[in-house]
């Protein structure tokens, strides 16, 4: 009996030693995105440029000897659900460093789990000034603040013909939208620019039509709209039913035009949409060879070409941290937070390198990005 117990052991032991040599032989790095939930077709589009990265890198030598392991969990859309994904990364998977978590809500409420834990997160798309104001020196942002995109747009503003006299804001009622709207309507008024109305909208509505109709009568001549695709595909179609005069500008960068093409048809020519990768232009980013990688990478793996806007901030988050890792030597929490200090690197968006910013002593890592206006004519993307 004590031979069979014995061989039942061995056997076992047998079986799960490719699995630990296996843990021992990747380096994890965990990724929290909504893949499920009002913002799916997003945070797929952010998981699939991860994927893209981990493709290119293990191709090429991984990093300090190991290929990397994305550990990718769904955060279903839902702040709860994003530190759930973020502490079962950490604590079941033993990741080093994060990936995270689409939405301004969704990062500000991992952001304590960050300190609790002492785990560097790489915050790819999320936009709320809070995130790095806030004091957590475990968070580095490669994405615009909604500040900075403001700052930019700002400069952009002698393009509009006819001029933008009065805006009106329509914004998803979380961190996100109400952030950007506050953020692009300070920098208006400074410009000389009349406000008109602010509407709100929770992030599952579906019928606009009150926002939209106190829109049209406020006179404005121009709609900035912060949400997601999925949203933005249903004001446009909305706004085209009321006969919104209005001139519509996107912002946040989540707007992906060619899905709204296909989604919204007509109703999307005209419009504005601020982006952070234009892919249709990859000669025009500041680094086309690293664009061109990731296109080609992406285009390899059959994704959906309309997911490259989104998809870019995966591959670039991907590859900062990977970068970092390499810089320390070592795939530890504490030594990838230093090295992620010290990153420069040509990222699809442009340079990639973090300044300092919050309070003293306990300061967010916020890079300086890069931000592109495109317009939909006649069913086609073009670049005013």
């Amino acid at each position: 009996m004590r031979t069979m117990k014995t061989t039942a052991l061995l056997l076992s032991a047998a079986l799960l030693a490719p699995g630990v040599a296996f843990a021992q032989e990747t380096i994890k790095i965990g990724v929290t995105q909504p893949l499920t939930g009002a913002v799916a077709a997003s945070g797929n589009y952010v998981a699939n440029g991860a994927r893209v990265a981990e493709e290119v890198v293990n191709a090429n030598g991984g990093v300090l000897g190991k290929k990397i392991q994305l550990i990718i969990e769904d955060n279903k859309s839902n702040p709860k659900e994003a530190v759930a994904s973020a502490e079962k990364l950490i604590v079941r998977d033993k990741v080093p460093v994060l990936m995270g978590a689409w939405s301004s809500t969704f990062t500000l409420a991992v952001m304590p789990k960050l300190v609790e834990y002492g785990v560097p997160m790489v915050v790819e798309t999320s936009s709320s000034t809070k995130i790095t104001t806030s004091g957590n020196p475990w968070v580095f942002r490669i994405a615009p603040t909604s500040a900075m995109e403001a700052k930019s747009f700002a400069e952009k503003l002698d393009h509009f013909q006819p001029a933008i006299q009065k805006a009106d804001f329509l914004a998803v009622n979380n961190d996100f939208g109400r952030g950007s709207a506050d953020e692009f309507r300070k920098m208006l008024q400074a410009k000389g620019v009349k406000i008109g109305v602010t509407e709100t909208m929770a992030p599952e509505a579906t019928d606009l039509s009150a926002q939209l109709s106190s829109i049209k009568q406020s006179g404005g001549d121009t709609l900035f709209v912060t949400t997601g695709v999925e949203q933005i595909t249903l004001i446009l179609k909305q706004a085209a039913e009321l006969r919104l005069p209005h001139r519509i500008i996107t912002n946040g960068g989540s707007s992906s035009p060619d899905q709204l093409i296909a989604q919204a048809g007509a109703a999307a020519d005209g419009g504005y949409f601020t982006l952070f990768f234009a892919p249709w232009f990859p000669e025009k980013a500041v680094h086309p060879t690293v664009a061109k990688t990731f296109v080609d990478g992406w285009n390899k793996k059959g994704y959906d070409f309309a997911g490259l806007t989104e998809g870019y901030r995966g591959f670039d988050g991907i590859m900062t941290i990977v970068e970092a890792i390499k810089t320390a030597g070592k795939a530890e929490p504490q030594a990838i937070r230093d090295a992620l200090w010290t990153v420069k690197l040509d990222g699809v968006n442009g340079d990639i390198a973090f300044k300092k910013d919050g309070p003293e002593g306990k300061e967010s890592g916020q890079n300086e990005a890069n931000v592109y206006v495109v317009q939909v004519k006649d069913g086609k993307v073009t670049m005013p």
